[in-house]
């Protein structure tokens, strides 16, 4: 009788609080009470890899989404309001953002729709890789954040992107929180008017409509409104290509950002605190000194007559040291340097990329017919462009601050270096001792400009000098250059400030020259985002409220099972443009389950939009056959594909040892003759429960489709129809076990040789089924389906 297989079954050491089946392989998804993020292969329930909790992401897992290629799995956190992506080959997130609510539920979705325009532009190769210059991998050797876009990793960039068709990353959070990214990575919609706390969403493939069931608290103690809502987003199906082209665009903007985030991170981390040794060094000996002569005057005597005063000579000897000295300027020499490379090949090329697509989304802006109506604001972006180049210009600044500093410090360190060799009565190399009057009087503007002693810096650094010129650029505490360049004798400067229209002409960028190098970033990343804000705000203003539906009542108890395990659960079917909602009604009647359909386009109604099922008596039990009452009640239902829904159900009789069982229910024997059943009209001053005896109901038997779950008190249910797999999870939330559903068990016999050869051969590699009471007959290790291309493809993913 079982028409589905057992392939594997374990207990869980944690209470799991989501599933979700990868799109595209036998790979499922788990998240734990702990926020344990877990990956799992079908076979055997094996486990792939784990990303435990984080203190910086978070702890409290609330929602997981499959991208539909399958290649990254989405997340939300409570306790940080962050959503994080993770790659689906290591437990590694790839991009993480924040958001304003804690996420309750996520959906993300891929566009169907077809048109020879979108055609072109899907297969229009990406015009940026044949002008730009491929971005620098970051080098891996600094920190953790850059292991995105690592040497090893270089195409995460591509992968983070995934394919040029548009997908949605839709999030609904508490207190009507709705918002749509593009990619999972660009926000283009955030969506208002829906009260109450998300239960769950699902944007059509067609994008004409956005289903959604919220939570609403009418009264502070009574039990919550169950509500349903159908957004009309029209705006986003009419306008798809300019959609699809402009989120492109700002997603590929937002991982330049990042980009850049992420090398100016590089350079903080090449700046190291030895750097600041001269600046404390000094700042200690004016505080120690007795004598009245100033730090600069003394460095200057050293240099014109060769003898230092007794203070300085301790300074230099004791405190200082010539191996100190020699370890300071190699420390200078590489830090320096390695920040210099960073600029010229990662901050100046990832924001030359960053103008390249800014200038692009002008120009696209500039269209007005095709774009004004999504928000595309061509001033917002000229000023995003203008911030951009102000960046550029103070990269070039700290470029030259770096080569001049190298410059200064050589040669200073090259004098100071001889100077205390002579003190210390060292020989001194001849070809060290060779210095020029032009080599002084280098060492000496030098002096005079880095070694002044001012007052006012202690009192705000609690230092006396800042020789050290380059660390003042990449401080994220400091708005303001503490030695900003000097500009005085500058002919392009003074020129400009004496032009009246040259200094507010819009082709020249604005230059902060008192700002550091965070500051003017800061101020891009503001502007940029304001101006990516823009279209979100104006296509979240277009998506207005087609239909409100009260449910039902939704029940009161102290239950905090995570929402995603229970029902409604919502389904687009892709080829008939249709909304699903399965949902039972505790109150009315508990054995039946409802369908609630409704057609994608807000101005078009489905047939039998609301239909009822009963589970009649199909396994023969010893039970009156002509009674009228169900037989079985729904647990828990979820679509396995468009044809076919999924469903746990319970027998209602009062006995011990009610079995659970898993069964498929075709939506054919639900959808019979359409003049068969009138049509439920809804009275909309009414909640539906208050409505249920006028529903239409169908009594279904479920003979064939179904398997018996023994020994197992069956809660949850997550399918997959692609892969055909199915994941039943027991109301303890720890014991699982993995079904094929299209295979017929039969063979048992061959089966478990077949399970022990596997065994064999994988031997330590798979985990012990830890449990007491396994069907043996049941597990099987590799099936027909699972066969040798489908492992050598899945290999990499072994933990």
């Amino acid at each position: 009788m079982p028409a589905f297989r057992q392939v594997g079954e374990k207990q869980l050491p944690q209470e799991i609080i989501f599933m979700a089946w990868s799109p595209k392989r036998d790979l499922i998804a788990l998240a734990n009470k702990v926020g344990e993020v877990l990956l799992h292969r079908l076979a055997n329930f094996q486990r792939v890899w784990s990303l435990p909790p984080n203190e910086n992401t978070g702890k409290e897992v609330t929602a997981l989404a499959w991208r539909p290629d399958g290649k990254i799995l989405a997340f939300g956190l409570a306790d940080t309001k962050r959503v994080i992506l993770c790659d689906v080959e290591k437990p590694e997130s790839l991009h993480s953002f924040s958001v304003d609510a804690p996420i309750t539920y996520m959906h993300w979705m891929e566009v169907t729709e077809e048109s020879s325009v979108l055609t072109s532009f899907y297969n229009a190769e990406d015009e940026s890789n044949l002008l730009l210059p491929k971005l620098p991998a970051l080098p891996k050797n600094y920190s953790t954040t850059a292991k995105i876009f690592s040497e090893e990793k270089s195409d995460e960039i591509m992968k983070l992107l995934g394919d040029v068709r548009l997908n949605a990353l839709v999030l609904g959070g508490s207190s009507g929180f709705i918002e749509v990214y593009a990619y999972g990575m660009y926000k283009i919609a955030t969506v208002a008017g829906v009260a109450g706390s998300c239960l769950g969403l699902c944007l059509s493939s067609d994008l004409k409509s956005l289903s959604v069931i919220t939570e609403v608290q009418v009264f502070p103690d009574s039990a919550p409104e169950i509500t349903y809502f159908q957004l009309d987003t029209s705006l986003l199906s009419v306008y798809l290509p300019e959609v699809t082209r402009m989120a492109r665009k700002f997603t590929h903007i937002s991982t330049l950002l990042q980009y850049i985030k992420l090398s100016l991170t590089c350079m903080c981390e090449a700046w190291e605190e030895i750097l600041m040794q001269m600046d404390s060094r000094l700042t200690k000996f004016v505080q120690e000194k007795n004598t009245t002569t100033s730090v600069q005057d003394e460095f200057m005597q050293l240099l014109l007559w060769g003898k230092a005063s007794l203070e300085l000579q301790a300074l230099l000897m004791n405190q200082l040291t010539v191996k100190g000295l020699k370890k300071l300027g190699q420390s200078i020499e590489s830090s320096y340097s390695s920040i210099q490379k960073l600029v010229i090949s990662h901050l100046q090329s990832g924001s030359e990329a960053l103008l390249y697509h800014l200038s692009e989304l002008k120009g696209m802006a500039s269209w007005k017919q095709k774009y004004e109506s999504l928000g595309l604001d061509a001033a917002g972006i000229e000023d995003a462009i203008t911030a951009v180049g102000s960046f550029i210009l103070k990269a070039n600044e700290l470029l030259q601050v770096i080569d001049s500093s190298m410059k200064n410090f050589k040669a200073f360190f090259r004098w100071l270096y001889v100077a205390m060799l002579r003190m210390s009565e060292d020989h001194v190399l001849p070809e060290l001792n060779k210095m020029t009057q032009k080599d002084i009087t280098f060492v000496a503007d030098f002096l005079t400009e880095h070694f002044n002693e001012a007052p006012e810096l202690y009192n705000r650094k609690g230092k006396y000098f800042n020789v050290e010129r380059v660390g003042q650029y990449l401080k994220d505490e400091d708005d303001d250059l503490v030695s900003p360049p000097n500009t005085e004798g500058n002919q392009w400067f003074n020129f400009l400030q004496n032009s009246t229209h040259l200094k507010e002409s819009p082709l020249l960028f604005p230059y902060y020259p008192q700002k550091s190098l965070h500051f003017v970033k800061r101020r891009m990343e503001g502007i940029i985002d304001q101006c990516l804000q823009k279209p979100a705000d104006v296509i979240g203003k277009s998506v207005h409220q087609a239909v409100c539906m009260p449910l039902y009542k939704g029940s009161k108890s102290e239950d905090n099972t995570p929402r995603l395990f229970k029902l409604p659960f919502m389904w687009n079917d892709k080829s008939s443009n249709l909304h699903y909602v399965l949902f039972t009604m505790l109150a009315s009647s508990l054995s039946k389950i409802y369908i609630l359909r409704r057609h994608t386009d807000v101005s078009r109604s489905a047939n039998n939009g609301l239909l009822a099922v009963d589970f009649g008596n199909f396994l023969n039990n010893s039970i009156n056959e002509s009674s009228d009452t169900s037989f079985y009640s729904c647990v828990d239902a979820h679509f396995y594909d468009d044809e076919t829904i999924t469903v746990v159900l319970k027998e209602n009789a009062e006995q011990e040892g009610k079995e659970r069982i898993l069964a498929q229910l075709p939506l054919s024997s639900v959808y019979v003759d359409k003049d068969q059943e009138r049509e439920f009209s809804l009275n909309s001053s009414k909640r539906l429960d208050e409505q249920s005896h006028d529903i239409p109901t169908r009594t279904v038997f479920l003979e064939s489709q179904c398997r018996v779950l023994e020994n197992m008190k069956a809660q949850y249910v997550a399918v997959n129809g692609i892969r055909k797999v199915s994941c039943v999870l027991s109301s303890n939330l720890r014991h699982v076990r993995v079904f094929e559903m299209d295979v017929e068990d039969d063979g048992e016999a061959e089966e478990e040789e077949e399970e022990e050869e596997t065994t064999q051969i994988v031997g330590g590699e798979q985990e012990e089924l830890n449990l007491s009471t396994v069907d043996h007959n049941s597990v099987c290790g590799g099936s027909a389906e699972l066969g040798d291309e489908t492992e050598e493809h899945e290999s990499s993913l072994d933990s």
